[in-house]
Parts: structure tokens; sequence; C-alpha cells
């Protein structure tokens, strides 16, 4: 397992400089949102729902990951003794030993979220051609994070497979509410 050190190149890659760019994009993307609702923005309003649903996506679903993170109560690898830790390996749907009082935030994968959640630049763009263009970009920076914190010891990989299942999952739910309720 890597050790995580803040301020290296690998966590400035991987972690804090890959979340400050999204947090980044998502400004630009709200940006542009707004924009577009300006009369000489005409060709911006074809991407309007696209947009909100990009933005819409990157806002809600690192929140909901967090919060399932918050109530799941599941311990990371590196917290179980198999892996050094000073706790027993503990399932997902297995109840928590009444005698660990400590409270687990390990799944899903929230550091992923954000990666996954740019999933949802599939239904902003209009060729097929860009649309997998964006889900590759999305699926490689999403893996790239999740892959990092499972190095350093902080996820298995079926926590980064839900995170990005849940994520897609909500991007559809998303996308259908715009497109039932937000007429552009």
């Amino acid at each position: 397992m890597l050790k995580h050190v803040k301020g290296s190149l690998l966590d400035t890659v991987f972690y804090t400089g890959v979340k400050k760019v999204i947090i980044l994009f998502t400004v630009f993307i709200l940006f542009l949102y707004l924009y577009s609702f300006k009369a000489s923005a005409i060709k911006l309003k074809e991407y309007r729902s696209g947009l909100l649903i990009v933005w819409l996506s990157v806002a809600i679903i690192p929140f909901v990951i967090g919060l399932l993170k918050a109530t799941t109560n599941v311990p990371c690898p590196c917290d179980s003794i198999l892996f050094g830790g000073n706790y027993p390996y503990i399932n997902v749907l297995d109840s928590m030993p009444q005698e660990i009082l400590k409270k687990f935030k390990c799944y899903p994968a929230g550091h992923a979220s954000g990666g996954f959640a740019l999933m949802s630049l599939f239904f902003l763009f209009k060729s097929r051609r860009n649309k997998i263009l964006a889900l590759t970009v999305a699926l490689t920076i999403g893996w790239s994070m999740g892959l990092y914190k499972m190095f350093l010891g902080d996820h298995y990989l079926s926590h980064t497979i839900i995170t990005m299942l849940l994520s897609w999952l909500l991007i559809l739910i998303i996308k259908k509410v715009v497109n039932k309720y937000c007429k552009l």
C-alpha cells in the first residue's frame, strides 16, 4: 500500500489537485449554464439541459455518496487486522460488534464520486463520438481517483464499483428529472 503524503505529487494529481479541478470545472459549468440564458448565447442555448445535468450531477452525487459514507459505518481495508489495522474484517451488511465504538466512513468511495459524476458529460454532447469520449474521460478520472484510494488502503474494489454504479444511476435520475421538469 502507498502512504498518503499531503503535498506529494501523487496527492496533488490524484487527490487534492483533481478535487480542486473538478470544483473549478463545476463553477465553470454553472457559469455556462447561467450565461446560456443571455440572448446572445444562441449556440449555448442548445446545450442548456446538458449543462444543467452536469452541474446537478457534480453537485448532488458527491453529497449523496457522502451521506451514505456517514451512515454505512464500514471500515476501510487499512482499519482491518488483515491489513495491519486494529479492527476485525466486517462485511458491508454485517452488524458492527458492540465493543467497537469507532464510527467508520469508508463505504462507498467518496473521493471517486466526483470523478464518476463527470459521466454526466455523456448527456452534454450531441455526437456519438463526443459522448463516448466524454464517458471515457470521466471513467478514467473516476477510476484513477478510486484506484489511488485503493492503493492507499482506504477502499476495496467493491467500494469503487458501487460508487460508479450509484453515480450512473443518480445521473440517469437527474437526466429524467431535468428532461421532465425543466423545459429549457
